[in-house]
């Protein structure tokens, strides 16, 4: 449903989805968005050379980079939906640990692609007392119409801290395409044949896109 330009910034989610990035001194979610954005593609660059010749690489960078922003417990339990109540409670961490390491092969096979687009985001909003706000970007590529993405970033109640849950590109959902994509299976086959159909996905090698 992504295509491959918008499947590159998933990454940038708090996704799919789902703490996304680290406090900055002002607690502002654009400030901690955009620096995300620029420290992961930062060190993208600077190792390209090693991506090339070992492309796993890049699950080491999503796993140090994003994935200790990333609340992958919330967006586990989101994508769950109303199938939580029904999913053998001792199935619930099992599942959220591997939607953990799903994630960060999503990532990486995203980046996997990366070309040195660029993101430009919106000038900030303040803040107020909002408890959620969407931090609204444009994906820049040479020769290509822009693509309109959102990120839906959320303050955690027990935290205090921002935390992104969700990334809307071009209208489309991520979350809810993946809440979408598993909810059948649940229902028809049950949480075991969902862990097991997204623990194949993480095992296959990433593989970078041919020029």
């Amino acid at each position: 449903m992504f295509g491959k330009r918008v499947s590159l910034f998933i990454l940038l989610l708090s996704l799919v989805a789902p703490s996304v990035w680290a406090q900055s001194a002002d607690n502002n979610p654009y400030v901690m968005v955009e620096d995300a954005a620029t420290k992961t593609f930062a060190r993208i660059k600077k190792q390209r050379d090693e991506i090339q010749k070992n492309p796993e690489i890049l699950r080491e960078i999503m796993k140090d980079e994003l994935l200790p922003h990333v609340d992958y417990k919330f967006s586990a339990l989101k994508v769950l939906g109303k199938h939580f109540k029904s999913v053998p409670k001792e199935k619930i961490p099992e599942f959220i640990q591997v939607f953990r390491e799903y994630l960060i092969t999503t990532y990486a096979i995203a980046m996997a692609q990366y070309d040195n687009q660029t993101l430009e985001f919106e000038p900030h909003h303040d803040l107020e007392d909002d408890k959620e706000v969407t931090v609204r970007a444009l994906i820049k590529e040479a020769g290509r119409p822009d693509i309109k993405i959102a990120f839906k970033v959320r303050k955690s109640r027990q935290t205090n801290e921002w935390k992104a849950y969700d990334m809307i590109a071009e209208g489309i959902s991520l979350l809810s395409s993946k809440q979408s994509e598993l909810e059948g299976v649940i229902r028809q086959n049950g949480i075991d044949v969902v862990i097991k159909m997204l623990q194949e996905k993480i095992e296959k090698p990433i593989v970078l896109e041919s020029k």
